[in-house]
């Protein structure tokens, strides 16, 4: 295998697991608060709490850095909610609070590994052009005391 092609490979696969953890996320939240543990009997209007990521979801399908970025963040409300729910709610509702919060470290953490590459890559574009500049205005001020 080249080196060329790893990066391409595990940004492919960081994508692959944040949509796949998303998807899932998505649907976890659907199922959880209409079946499977819901605060109220019948279903709550909790279910809601999956418009956010179905809102991200076209982003995160086409990798689209910026949305990826924007659903890193959401995405800690989920861990936070997961975690807080796996402390304190009972028996099944318990252990899908735990589920939850792993979902959401894996989309985490896969978003991070998409997105990271681009970023080096956009700082050391930026240093280039900084230095590029510094050179071309070093070159204009000797030019001109001359």
């Amino acid at each position: 295998m080249r080196a060329t092609t790893m990066p391409v490979q595990q940004n492919r696969a960081a994508a692959f697991g944040a949509t796949a953890s998303l998807l899932t996320l998505i649907a976890l939240s659907v199922a959880w608060e209409w079946w499977l543990a819901p605060l109220r009997p019948g279903g709550s209007a909790l279910v809601l709490k999956a418009v956010p990521l179905l809102l991200a979801l076209p982003g995160v399908w086409r990798h689209r850095l910026y949305t990826l970025q924007w659903a890193s963040m959401l995405i800690l409300l989920y861990f936070a909610e997961g975690i807080v729910r796996g402390w304190s709610d009972p028996g099944l509702s318990a252990r899908l609070g735990w589920l939850e919060a792993a979902l959401a470290v894996v989309f985490f953490i896969c978003t991070l590994a998409y997105v990271a590459p681009f970023k080096r890559a956009a700082k050391r574009a930026a240093r280039q052009a900084a230095t590029g500049n510094a050179r071309l205005n070093t070159g204009q001020a000797e030019e001109s005391s001359q």
